[in-house]
């Protein structure tokens, strides 16, 4: 939105009965939730919008601080404001871990919402884990957050009959942890496949998206050290927030002798540099 067109949103009414700084601060939170003022976009200094919409630096403040408390608002610098932008997350691949490894390993505090949990029989669960028609799985589904904020909406199924201990588990902390410690099996491998996918209805409203936005939709088979297949998950990301990263090395047979001032860089295997 421009700075212009901003300024003419916030112009208080000076016939209502509600504060003018609370007025700002509203119109500025409807702009911020429907999307107007995208994640990122900088705010006008308290200086520059108190002279624009004739109010004191006082009130401006006032307003600012509202959305401070609402975690809408970052500072940077003497006087710059901006629309709070969620954490930009680079993992690693190529190494099976959790989304609460992934988030310690990040620095971040991960935290789960449970929103549904059950035991179900499926068919077509049965055919992927290879199981019979009868076999029972503990579905989750759970919104992710790191340091508060909602980073991927999960869902997972779990083979019963290899860890039945999971009915009791309470849904705190790393399941993998809990395979490991309370049902003696330790996850060894993984398939996983990523693709690029928009939000639907239900994760727009975990991600607070005010239209549908680019995600990362991870599907993930995970399996014991014997070959058993223990988990299956579904796991949206958001796309603001993720960016995964990945080490290529390329397979090559040794150079000939007749290439002497070629050499491997050190630290760097696959990674070939020429010196002349």
């Amino acid at each position: 939105m421009k700075s212009e067109q901003l300024i003419e949103h916030l112009v208080p009414d000076r016939e209502m009965a509600a504060p003018s700084y609370l007025q700002v601060a509203d119109k500025l939170t409807q702009l911020i939730e429907s999307g107007e003022i995208p994640p990122g976009q900088s705010l006008p200094s308290e200086r520059v919008l108190a002279e624009k919409l004739q109010l004191s630096r006082t009130t401006v403040r006032r307003a600012y601080d509202e959305l401070r408390a609402k975690d809408y608002l970052s500072t940077h610098g003497r006087a710059g404001v901006a629309v709070k932008t969620p954490p930009r997350l680079s993992p690693r691949l190529g190494r099976l871990k959790g989304f609460t490894e992934e988030m310690r390993e990040l620095g971040m505090k991960p935290s789960t919402r449970l929103m549904e949990r059950d035991i179900v029989t499926d068919r077509t669960l049965s055919s992927l884990f290879e199981r019979p028609t009868t076999a029972q799985f503990l579905r989750l589904v759970r919104v992710r957050l790191g340091d508060g904020t909602p980073l991927s909406r999960e869902v997972a199924w779990y083979d019963l009959s290899a860890a039945p201990a999971l009915t009791e588990w309470n849904v705190v902390g790393s399941i993998y942890q809990y395979l490991y410690e309370y049902c003696g099996i330790a996850l060894t491998c993984g398939e996983q496949t990523i693709e690029a996918v928009m939000s639907s209805p239900t994760e727009m409203a975990v991600f607070e998206f005010a239209e549908p936005g680019p995600c990362l939709l991870l599907k993930r088979k995970t399996y014991s050290a014997s070959q058993q297949m223990i988990e299956y998950v579904e796991g949206t990301f958001r796309g603001d927030a993720y960016a995964y990263r990945l080490t290529l090395n390329l397979e090559q047979p040794p150079l000939p002798s007749k290439y002497p001032l070629w050499r491997a860089e050190a630290g760097r295997p696959g990674c070939l540099r020429g010196r002349r």
